[in-house]
């Protein structure tokens, strides 16, 4: 189930009509399908577009340049007939167009929209990140340009053509600058839509992370507490079966009422996945329950003392504390060799913080306890309290015994 609900929070990447219609340099292609996919619509009207706009054109230029014979359109048909292969190979395709509309100006054939398909090209080129084989290749059309224009047109069709005029220059210029620019804002704009997909990403990878450290947590601290104690209660049932029936039956109660309240908490874990968002049927436990955990752990064995009494606490704050004493007292319960605990609960000297101590006076009983802050108890309290913006602090006493100390701040910052 915790698989299930990393698999919802994670599959998020943006509202579906920004991934699937957005505009191309925006636009979240699907795996697999990046260079699979051939655009044929698309080089199909823009080449009919360049040809029938060439045509008219040339009714316009009849007599100023050349007329548009078959050559001239199969040269436009080439340079826009390149288009097809603009997502697999943009180098070639971007060098290709330009040099086909170099070739059909050095012609003499009429301007027009021939410009177009070199646009496109340097477009994908730039956006597909070669910009400076894209910009290598409008500069050569640009220079070709030129040259023909200020030298070639002597020996160059049409027959007697002159040097091109300075409008005319300026035109050309003026495109070639329009196409560089609208492929650069596009690149920047897809590179910006790049980084925020990635953050998202990253956003959406933190949060089930968390999320699974908190279920990680809940489960660890209700389980760990409940079990510590069936335990307990378990071994004092047998020993005492046949001499003290009596007792016998008093840890069987124990056992039932400890598995029904530990059945309870999963369940309610488990309902948060089931139900992602919604309120929980049952309030989180918090301080006001600990009689119950000193019940729980008097009835594992221990003596257990409460000193003070907890100030108003949040929500978050509340829970937090509750677990850590509840892991406290379960770990006394399992690895120490004393049968005391003594608890206090207050504020700190500062008055701004929770202060909970857990003291107990023997040395630990087994191996594999979480002294010295290796295990996961005592990693999960540090967890809780390091995300509330508190601390915790647990090791051996200088007079002998263990103690666990936690401060928690009374107001914590929640992140939005």
């Amino acid at each position: 189930m915790a698989g299930m609900d990393e698999q919802r929070v994670t599959g998020g990447g943006g509202p579906p009509w920004r991934r699937r219609y957005g505009p191309p340099w925006h636009r979240e292609p699907d795996e697999g399908t990046r260079g699979s996919r051939w655009p044929w619509r698309s080089t199909v009207l823009l080449t009919l577009f360049v040809l029938a706009g060439s045509g008219f054109s040339a009714h316009f230029q009849h007599g100023d340049r050349a007329p548009l014979d078959a050559f001239g359109r199969v040269l436009l048909i080439v340079a826009s007939g390149l288009l097809l292969w603009r997502h697999r190979h943009p180098v070639a395709v971007v060098f290709g167009t330009a040099g086909a509309t170099a070739v059909y100006l050095g012609a003499g054939y009429p301007y027009g929209p021939v410009f177009l398909a070199v646009a496109v090209a340097c477009f994908s080129a730039v956006v597909a990140g070669h910009r400076r084989a894209a910009w290598t290749a409008v500069a050569m059309l640009w220079a070709a340009q030129v040259l023909v224009s200020a030298w070639l047109y002597r020996w160059l069709p049409p027959a007697g053509d002159g040097p091109g005029s300075v409008d005319q220059e300026i035109v050309v210029t003026t495109w070639i600058m329009v196409i560089v620019t609208f492929a650069e804002v596009a690149r920047v704009r897809r590179e910006q839509w790049a980084r925020e997909r990635a953050e998202r990403a990253r956003r959406t990878q933190r949060r089930a992370d968390e999320e699974r450290l908190r279920i990680a947590r809940e489960l660890h601290d209700v389980l760990a507490h409940s079990i510590s104690v069936i335990n307990v209660q378990a071994g004092v049932g047998l020993a005492l079966l046949d001499s003290d029936p009596e007792q016998a039956r008093t840890a069987l109660t124990t056992i039932k009422a400890a598995s029904k309240e530990a059945l309870g908490e999963v369940r309610q874990v488990l309902d948060t996945l089931r139900a992602p968002g919604a309120a929980p049927r049952t309030p989180a436990p918090g301080l006001d329950r600990l009689p119950e955990l000193v019940e729980q752990a008097v009835s594992a064995g221990l003596t257990v003392t409460v000193e003070g009494e907890p100030p108003r606490l949040a929500p978050g704050t509340d829970l937090a504390a509750f677990r850590i004493v509840q892991e406290a007292l379960t770990n006394v319960v399992r690895h120490s060799g004393s049968r005391v605990a003594r608890v206090r609960v207050g504020r700190d000297d500062s008055g701004s913080a929770l202060s909970l101590r857990v003291d107990d006076d023997g040395p630990a009983a087994a191996a594999g306890a979480d002294a010295g802050g290796s295990g996961n108890g005592l990693a999960g309290m540090r967890e809780r309290a390091a995300a509330l913006g508190g601390t915790i602090e647990a090791g051996p006493r200088a007079d002998g015994g263990w103690r666990v100390l936690a401060v928690l701040p009374l107001r914590v910052k929640e992140d939005r």
